[in-house]
């Protein structure tokens, strides 16, 4: 193939930089592949450009817009991604590397898009727990809001995961209202720069909400403001260098760190050979270190075993790890490709010789690695290397030194706390695991070692089928841990949103609250409503708006029904003499449901109009018994509405059922599908 010169997208153009450029080569034999340099680049302007277009445009959407252009992005990869695979294995992935890679990547987009949907309002901004009681009488609260940050996400990826890197970054921050700009590691740039064209020439993002660097970050940590976000993967040494840079400090930037992880994976004391667990292990620790060739952050470094158990550990492990089919990654039947490059395979023989001062190889050559047909020292390939430490509990190195290749080292345990102590000595981990049939050794090690780790996979022939395993980040968990992993997180759903959003604590009357959240704070004034809420269309439904139902006596007749009608015969209903010296109850009392059912009696609108389903009740509160000859009455309020799509808004109703005396009796959240008013 041709030489590409590869190109940043900055203020709206492509620029290929100035002068010449740095020489990428193939993982597999080192012929060019491409040339990179971002000399000339306006880093400044790239940052104003960010904040004056693509920020405000981001900012007027709503979540569920920002959602939509996910799913946009996310199919038009999806459309071209056989482009991608073409340069993928370049890179030195195997086709099934490639598609954690590449697949892995889109598909949390697509995860994102629909969670955006679904957790998310229609809204530009979002309320964080429930209103605090500030005062006496009510008149003076606090509530707390996320609102959207006014900077630039800047995202510097690592080499290892080039498409999958740069989109569960990008995902989050567009969802949060920020605009990006992407950096790629320059040893496998290539690969990003297609995926940045892609999304680029999709011409789903709006102007400014998308640019990418391709080379080095020039001076564009000069231009960081308070507003800003950086999100670094990498490793601890440049992670460190980037935090101490002098304006992260004086602003105060928000910076999150994904980096160095000596991760580790412990072998229960009940997974003796012969159990289906100790099969399982063996399958998970030779999957990590040959997938991606050992190049994953997540990658199990530390083989924690029983030391009764060791040998035939290391045995097992050493005849799956001769199997490997170890070659070229654009043949079918390879399932290990060479590393990154010829410098990633020299720094991880240095880290093998430091490993090598406490430890022996049990399996593999570092320095040697024939393949028929390919010439090993022009392709970065490397052997799997298999280490034990001579002493586990005197070893230093296996808990201070990445070998961020194929690499894990053995180590043994005397008894659980020991395991534990094992674990926990990497001083914080990404992610670790723990085979066992046990689920109390489970809680032991989750307990014991849960502190110092972002994810535990606790595995066992039950889940193992459908175990994503060790190594693999899910959209829907945080990804980042503690100590030397950062102590950052990525991923966990709509927290990676919620962490690049600024949380703001309001403080003020109930109306004020209610008119800057649109959502009904109780203490507002009620605001004039024309007819019965369930009779207003969506648009017309404002928050406060209130239907106050007339009385309905609750008889003993009516209790004694609804058991026999329902089945719920539970002696606080029944038993006058079973219920005498109850801590809560004075007597018989009815039922929770009952008075939920003879609440929607008091306020439902029986004709046909524009709420068109029931479809939820939240945080339901039964606050005061009910008893025989009591009356209540209903308070039914426009709490918050959201338009869903084109055929119905969601409203959700505060619910309040009183007594005659003037207590809560219980207190819920009703949520309805509402039809718009052309619909209704």
């Amino acid at each position: 193939m041709s030489l590409i010169r590869l190109q940043s997208f900055a203020e709206g153009h492509w620029l290929a930089g100035d002068g010449a450029g740095s020489l990428l080569v193939s993982a597999i034999d080192a012929s060019p592949v491409a040339e990179i340099t971002s000399r000339g680049l306006d880093f400044a302007g790239m940052m104003r450009f960010a904040r004056a277009k693509g920020g405000p445009a981001l900012r007027r959407l709503t979540f569920h817009e920002r959602a939509s252009l996910l799913k946009a992005v996310a199919q038009a990869l999806t459309a071209r991604k056989d482009e991608l695979y073409a340069l993928s294995a370049l890179t030195g992935a195997t086709r099934a590397d490639s598609w954690i890679d590449i697949d892995g990547g889109i598909g949390t987009l697509f995860v994102y898009a629909s969670k955006g949907k679904r957790e998310l309002p229609n809204e530009t901004f979002l309320i964080d727990g429930a209103v605090e009681g500030l005062s006496k009488n009510g008149t003076f609260l606090g509530q707390h809001i996320y609102v959207p940050r006014e900077g630039v996400a800047v995202q510097i990826n690592a080499y290892n995961f080039p498409v999958w890197g740069m989109l569960e970054k990008l995902g989050p921050s567009i969802l949060a209202g920020l605009p990006v700009i992407a950096k790629p590691a320059s040893a496998t740039a290539w690969l990003a720069e297609k995926a940045a064209r892609i999304i680029i020439e999709s011409g789903v993002l709006p102007e400014g909400a998308f640019q990418f660097i391709a080379g080095s970050t020039g001076d564009l940590f000069e231009h960081l403001t308070s507003q800003d976000h950086v999100a670094f993967t990498g490793s601890l040494a440049t992670s460190t260098a980037l935090q101490a840079h002098p304006v992260i400090l004086k602003n105060a930037v928000h910076f999150t760190a994904e980096r160095d992880s000596l991760n580790c994976s412990i072998l229960g004391p009940d997974a003796v050979p012969g159990t289906p667990e100790f099969d399982l292990f063996i399958k998970e620790v030779a999957k990590e270190m040959g997938t991606k060739a050992g190049q994953k952050c997540t990658a199990i470094r530390r083989i924690i075993v029983p030391a009764a158990e060791a040998d035939a550990v290391a045995n097992a492990l050493s005849k799956r790890l001769a199997s490997l089919a170890i070659g070229d990654p654009r043949a079918e039947t390879t399932r290990m490709g060479p590393l990154a490059s010829l410098a990633q395979r020299a720094d991880v023989r240095a880290q093998i010789a430091r490993l090598q001062e406490e430890c022996d190889i049990l399996f593999g050559t570092p320095d040697r690695l024939d393949l028929p047909g390919l010439d090993t020292e022009k392709g970065a390939f490397l052997s799997p290397v298999l280490l034990a430490a001579r002493d586990s509990r005197a070893a230093e190195r296996p808990h201070d030194t990445e070998a961020f290749g194929p690499v894990a080292t053995l180590l043994t345990y005397r008894d659980l706390d020991d395991a534990i102590g094992l674990a926990r000595k990497g001083d914080g981990s990404l992610a670790g695991s723990l085979v066992t049939a046990d689920a109390q050794i489970a809680r032991e090690v989750v307990f014991g070692a849960g502190a110092f780790h972002g994810r535990l996979l606790l595995l066992d022939a039950e889940c193992a089928a459908e175990s994503t395993g060790h190594g693999s980040p899910m959209p829907h968990l945080v990804h980042g841990g503690p100590g030397r992993a950062g102590g950052g997180e990525e991923l966990g759903g709509m927290r990676a949103v919620h962490h690049q959003m600024q949380r703001v604590a309001l403080q003020g009357s109930p109306a004020f609250l209610t008119a800057i959240t649109k959502s009904y704070v109780k203490g507002t004034p009620e605001p004039a409503a024309p007819a019965h809420p369930f009779r207003i269309p969506f648009e017309d439904l404002v928050p406060g708006q209130s239907f106050h139902s007339p009385e309905r006596v609750i008889s003993l007749g009516d209790i004694e029904h609804f058991a026999h009608f329902t089945g719920d015969t539970f002696y606080a209903h029944m038993d006058e003499e079973a219920v005498k010296g109850h801590p809560f109850f004075p007597g018989r009392v009815a039922h929770g449901y009952l008075l939920l059912s003879f609440a929607a009696g008091l306020f439902v609108e029986p004709e046909r109009g524009p709420v068109l389903a029931n479809y939820g009740l939240d945080n339901l509160r039964f606050l005061k018994p009910v008893s025989p000859g009591e009356t209540i009455r209903v308070r039914l309020t426009v709490k918050s509405k959201s338009p869903r799509n084109t055929d119905y808004g969601e409203v959700r109703w505060d619910v309040e059922i009183r007594t005659g005396a003037g207590d809560t009796a219980a207190t819920y959240e009703l949520l309805t599908m509402n039809a718009y008013r052309e619909a209704s």
